[in-house]
């Protein structure tokens, strides 16, 4: 385990065990624990990006990192934590929870993805959402009337978020108000309501809310620490960006993008993982996402597709929690980050050099 400092204005424990804030939380138990295999050696990688190109031990606290946990052929290989974050801390992992999201979706048996959202949940009538089909929640290919600004506190985004933090509200609630806009399927906007109408669906078709399922799975992966997911003031997990797990524990969701097995299990379809990796839509393929998001990767089933054939997918969450999968390669990389997130122009930087960055050190352990 390595550990370094981290830039100045990083405040790495906004983002460590987030039910010490969380005025509704509910813990996922990890019943099985299978640690990692172990051969820890450090890794010499050559990072190109801001205008210039640097190693680990610059990149790491440029980009306000607290940690990095990287997997290769299932065996734990390099790690790194800042001052202040252990192994066994639980990471926020924002956004990055709907790609956990989007597998659980996977596990749905018999899930038709082009019926409407409505089918499941009748009570989606009425509203926006009325006419979208479960593949275009999947691809937040929605087109309902949404903006994804978080540093604007009288945002829809923002509105939702503070069910989570503030602990009045339901998320439910602000989904059924928001109302239509563009025909569906014909455009990508990021909706973080779009993953928590796919959470509906999923728990009508299944029975099981999101952290019951998700305990399933956690089960299933051999999750070493228990996880922890965020509640509205009604019980319902904020399944699009509530979960919390260590990096290594994040490494499996990783590791179980690569071909959907873990301990000798198919928990994924290899169907499934092919088409949640690979963007469906030309729209949706790197580089043609608003320019504003990153023109570095494309959009897939709640995955961020760095290539159009999916072999290079990542989770990704605000304030720079990276889950990276090199599917070729069979190398997880977890990055887990504090950055700042009220300079937009900053965020993007960062968030640019990181797409760069994850390859790379993919590249570096598995040339």
């Amino acid at each position: 385990m390595a550990t370094s400092a981290v830039s100045p204005g990083s405040d790495t424990d906004t983002l460590r065990e987030p039910q010490r804030w969380y005025p509704h939380s509910t813990e996922i138990a990890a019943a099985t624990p299978q640690p990692w295999p172990r051969a820890l050696r450090p890794l010499s990688v050559r990072i190109t990006g801001a205008g210039r190109t640097m190693d680990l031990d610059e990149f790491l606290p440029l980009t306000h990192t607290t940690a990095l946990v990287v997997i290769a052929d299932g065996t734990l290989v390099h790690e790194h934590y800042a001052p202040g974050i252990t192994p066994d801390d639980r990471l926020l992992g924002n956004s990055a929870t709907k790609s956990a999201l989007a597998q659980l979706v996977g596990q749905v048996v018999g899930l038709d993805l082009d019926t409407p959202a409505a089918t499941h949940v009748p009570e989606l009538t009425g509203s926006g959402y009325a006419r979208v089909t479960v593949r275009q929640l999947l691809t937040m290919t929605s087109g309902v009337d949404w903006e994804e600004d978080h540093r604007d506190r009288a945002s829809p985004a923002s509105r939702l978020a503070a069910c989570l933090r503030e602990g009045s509200g339901e998320l439910r609630d602000h989904v059924l108000r928001i109302p239509p806009g563009r025909p569906p399927g014909t455009a990508f906007a990021y909706c973080t309501a779009d993953s928590l109408v796919l959470d509906w669906v999923r728990e009508r078709a299944t029975g099981l809310d999101f952290a019951t399922h998700l305990a399933r799975l956690w089960q299933a992966v051999g999750a070493e620490h228990p996880a922890v997911v965020g509640l509205d003031a009604s019980g319902v997990p904020m399944a699009g960006g509530a979960l919390a797990a260590t990096a290594r524990d994040w490494a499996r969701l990783g590791w179980l993008q690569i071909d959907g097995s873990r301990c000798g299990r198919q928990l994924l379809s290899p169907d499934w993982v092919e088409a949640s990796s690979r963007p469906e839509q030309p729209f949706l393929t790197p580089g043609r996402l608003p320019s504003t998001i990153t023109a570095h990767a494309g959009f897939g089933y709640h995955w961020w597709p760095l290539d159009g054939a999916g072999q290079r997918v990542t989770a990704d969450g605000m304030r720079g929690q990276f889950v990276y999968v090199d599917r070729a390669r069979r190398v997880v990389v977890v990055k887990t980050s504090a950055w700042p997130h009220g300079d937009a122009w900053a965020d993007r930087q960062h968030r640019d050099l990181c797409y760069l960055a994850l390859p790379a050190i993919a590249a570096a352990v598995r040339p």
